[in-house]
């Protein structure tokens, strides 16, 4: 039932954050203005003023005040003032971490490479011991179906208090903690959202390249330009996804736990495959090497685990 909710939860947040907090630029039709090199919609509230000639002048058209944002090299924290809780803490900062590594690099594709890894590196002891839970549960699992099929046909509350009392016993025994799981869950969809928006708002991100991919633009809008070699993010994307589920599910479940999960981990799967065609190269990157870090630390964990019952 955890997984479960927490499935719901990541879906909402997923269907939100194809809008997110960025505020898209539109014309008298109320039509989203691209950018006319890489046809990615082109944000209103960009936190540093764009390089291009171009879209300077695009965005001088549409009476957005440019020359009052400092340019993306001489960004700070700071700039632009007090914009709410979310941007000011989790967004701004990001970006200019985003900004400052892709200086030092001199490719802000590889500085979103970077980013994502070094974050991962450090959540890896919350990360590490979510897995780990997750391989203790399925040692714990048969005790834990012996102890649903005894108490199945018992619903008054002395039996429930005794079966809560017998699985805390399990958990104890197999060191399991049931709110473990939930925490990386919690951190990963800020971050994720702060990915998204800072990755949008940055010229020096959608402007850029990354080898002969353009970080401003979606799969969706290369193939309208010809460009089917984009849809190798959008293999990738959906294949990490698909690993990262399937590595968290299953054998730590019943069997009606299982059947739920894999019902919504291929909702999921669906979703995810439909958004990483209309995502930019950039948040594509960032979802990449996150959840193929997911991938291979947990098959690192199951192999440590399953040498470590062998000797």
């Amino acid at each position: 039932m955890k997984k479960k909710k927490l499935l719901i939860i990541l879906l909402l947040f997923l269907t939100i954050s194809m809008t997110g907090c960025t505020k898209i630029l539109k014309d008298d039709k109320k039509q989203a203005v691209t950018n006319p090199e890489t046809g990615q919609s082109l944000p209103e509230n960009v936190l540093c003023r764009p390089k291009a000639e171009k879209t300077l002048e695009i965005y001088k058209e549409y009476d957005v005040n440019i020359k009052k944002l400092p340019i993306c090299s001489e960004f700070k924290i700071t700039s632009g003032g007090y914009e709410g809780i979310w941007t000011t803490i989790f967004v701004k900062p990001l970006a200019w971490v985003i900004i400052k590594i892709g200086e030092l690099v001199k490719n802000y594709g590889l500085a979103v490479i970077i980013i994502t890894f070094l974050i991962r590196l450090i959540m890896v002891p919350v990360t590490k011991k979510t897995a780990m839970q997750s391989e203790n549960l399925v040692k714990a699992r048969p005790e834990l179906d012996r102890l649903e099929k005894k108490y199945k046909n018992k619903t008054d509350q002395e039996s429930m208090m005794q079966k809560s009392q017998e699985m805390l016993m399990i958990y104890k025994k197999y060191d399991i903690n049931p709110m473990s799981g939930c925490l990386f869950s919690f951190i990963q969809i800020p971050l994720f959202f702060a990915f998204y928006e800072a990755l949008n708002r940055l010229p020096v991100v959608f402007e850029e390249t990354l080898g002969i991919f353009q970080l401003g633009t979606s799969p969706l809008v290369a193939m309208k330009s010809g460009n089917f070699y984009y849809l190798i993010f959008v293999v990738l994307v959906i294949l990490v996804t698909y690993f990262s589920f399937k590595l968290n599910s299953g054998a730590s479940m019943s069997e009606e736990q299982a059947s739920q999960m894999k019902m919504m981990s291929n909702i999921m799967v669906i979703m995810i495959s439909i958004m990483s065609f209309t995502i930019s190269t950039g948040i594509a990157l960032y979802w990449i090497v996150n959840s193929g870090f997911t991938v291979l630390q947990n098959l690192y964990v199951k192999r440590s685990k399953k040498n470590a019952r062998n000797n």
